[in-house]
């Protein structure tokens, strides 16, 4: 086992699986992936740390706790297709293709975009496709989607994501009317046109603004 590896069990441990994360599938995946390879190798060594890190464009990498925390609330068995809103680094979807059959992400900055596919593609993670768009509208394309993961914060759930998440789907996302305080939100799809949907609040967090035609126009207030 190499130092990384030694690393990342140990903040999996003490950072994750010690704060209720509990899926054992999604702290195997945390285990797994390398987020020392996601990050600028500048702060390689810090990436084992539960933090979030700059990769450029005033974006992060999320905190780990996080990233397992949405993944769990998710609740993948293996054969989903799931929707990811903000690529960013590409460490999220990297660990969400360990938990699912199909991942589509979407990053509205090109450059990050290209440099998450270029790093997904030399760890061999084949069951990711990158798109560059506005990750409010999602990715129709593809649709619809078993589980939906958004990792910026909107003033509300984009109805564009809500029309494509399949029936009985999950969608967690962190919404709030500031961009200093959200709620982790889950909503589960009611099962038919009959069914409501099902609203769960999972707690108090602070996300990037989600900036889109049905998110902020102008990064938040």
């Amino acid at each position: 086992m190499d130092r990384y590896a030694r690393r990342r069990a140990e903040m999996v441990e003490h950072d994750i699986a010690a704060r209720g994360v509990a899926d054992a599938r999604v702290l195997a995946a945390m285990r797994a992936v390398p987020r020392e390879a996601f990050v600028p190798e500048a702060l390689r060594e810090q990436a084992c740390a539960d933090r979030p890190l700059p990769i450029g464009a005033d974006q992060t990498i999320s905190q780990p706790y996080i990233v397992a925390r949405m993944a769990e609330a998710l609740q993948l068995r293996g054969g989903e297709r799931v929707l990811e809103i903000g690529s960013g680094s590409g460490y999220a979807a990297a660990v969400l293709a360990r938990l699912a059959a199909e991942v589509h992400t979407v990053e509205r900055i090109a450059m990050l975009a290209e440099r998450a596919q270029r790093t997904l593609a030399a760890l061999q993670v084949d069951r990711v496709q990158v798109h560059v768009g506005d990750g409010t509208l999602g990715w129709p394309a593809a649709a619809p989607y078993d589980a939906i993961v958004v990792t910026a914060a909107g003033p509300r759930v984009p109805p564009a994501l809500r029309a494509q998440l399949a029936p009985g789907g999950r969608l967690v996302m962190p919404v709030g009317e500031t961009r200093y305080w959200q709620e982790l939100l889950r909503l589960t799809r009611g099962r038919d046109d009959d069914s409501p949907d099902a609203q769960e609040r999972l707690g108090a967090v602070a996300f990037v603004p989600l900036v889109g035609a049905q998110g902020w126009e102008d990064g938040g207030v």
